[in-house]
């Protein structure tokens, strides 16, 4: 871990509630990661028995860290899953989320309040491992990791942009991410491990109700033509549909790209159609930039790609949270307008 890191630390040790000059986190929060019972007493390493480990299908991509994430719904509740990617989480529903990139360096935890509102923060990991400490609301910028690689802390308003352009601010946790029928191909696909949750998991501790009995009879998947297709669409799910969808506050760009399960190859159609021959509203500065948010056979003519390869701050996307391009998703995507993309023509009913 490089000086700068360590110096965060050190202040935050000393402050208890802040890493670095900047508004201190809220004081409802614990300062350590300990306090908010992930593990269990006097560990910082083994998990509690009642935090739930959990993997989506389709990741989000944060600059290569590896990710572990847990689930803790408070004893005698239950998640209303009526809505496939919408369930209504109870009051004290807890959820954490570790990056390591070599070692552990941060883990983000937000909490369901018991007058419905979600709180968020994120704790940076000490050297020695011994704790994680509370990162300050305004985030840390521009750190470097032990390879070298640039890392930031998201603020917490960088944190709110992203899970409250959802549905639900539990991002990751739905019908689809937790299907049993998980698609392999998709980038950094994380296969299913030991008592990891699922869709028959949860319901077999009885911690669903109003489930619909259809996606266990059938596990969701996504309507898709080819397996690349339903790897591109499950990409663009896991790591832009939280903003880019129907419902939220970018609605009005009509960018819809949120799986919908339980609409069937009717998600699919209209995530295609919000695609293909649709001028983008994204203007770059030059002349020769793409027009047409996809181009079917031409990646280069299209402006998802260009937006994808970029790290400008005013061009890339995802438009936070990443410094580099992740080469194995855009690889995905350029592959499947190079050669399976429908026409736009195929997709209007």
């Amino acid at each position: 871990m490089n000086t700068f890191i360590r110096l965060c630390l050190a202040t935050a040790v000393a402050l208890g509630t802040a890493l670095s000059a900047g508004e201190p986190s809220s004081t409802s929060l614990p300062p350590y990661l300990s306090g908010t019972d992930l593990f269990v007493a006097g560990s910082t390493s083994e998990i509690g028995p009642e935090n739930l480990f959990y993997s989506p299908q389709y990741p989000l991509w944060s600059d290569g860290a590896e990710k572990r994430r847990w689930l803790h719904l408070p004893s005698g509740t239950s998640i209303d899953a009526a809505h496939a990617e919408a369930w209504e989480f109870p009051p004290g529903t807890r959820l954490w989320k570790e990056f390591s990139i070599g070692s552990r360096i941060e883990t983000r935890y937000i909490e369901r309040r018991a007058d419905g509102s979600w709180q968020y923060a994120t704790y940076i990991w000490k050297e020695d491992g011994s704790d994680a400490v509370l990162a300050p609301t305004n985030g840390v910028k521009a750190l470097t990791t032990a390879s070298g690689a640039r890392y930031s802390i998201p603020s917490e308003a960088e944190c709110r942009a992203c899970h409250e352009g959802a549905a639900v601010p539990v991002l990751g946790i739905g019908a689809l991410q937790l299907s049993s029928d998980r698609d392999l191909h998709t980038p950094h696909a994380e296969p299913a491990r030991t008592q990891q949750l699922d869709l028959r998991a949860l319901v077999a501790r009885g911690l669903l109700r109003n489930f619909p009995r259809e996606f266990l009879d059938k596990p969701p998947r996504i309507s898709a033509a080819t397996p690349t297709e339903r790897a591109a669409l499950g990409y663009l799910h896991g790591n832009c549909g939280h903003c880019h969808n129907d419902a939220g506050p970018l609605a009005p760009l009509g960018l819809a790209l949120a799986q919908d399960p339980s609409k069937g190859a009717l998600s699919s159609r209209n995530i295609l159609q919000s695609l293909i021959g649709v001028s983008s509203r994204f203007r770059a500065s030059s002349a020769n930039t793409p027009t047409q948010r996809i181009v079917p056979g031409q990646p280069d003519n299209s402006m998802l790609v260009l937006r994808l390869r970029s790290r400008n701050p005013l061009i890339q996307m995802p438009p936070i949270g990443t410094y580099s391009v992740d080469a194995e998703g855009l690889a995905l995507i350029e592959r499947w307008i190079q050669h399976d993309l429908p026409t736009h023509q195929e997709i209007t009913p």
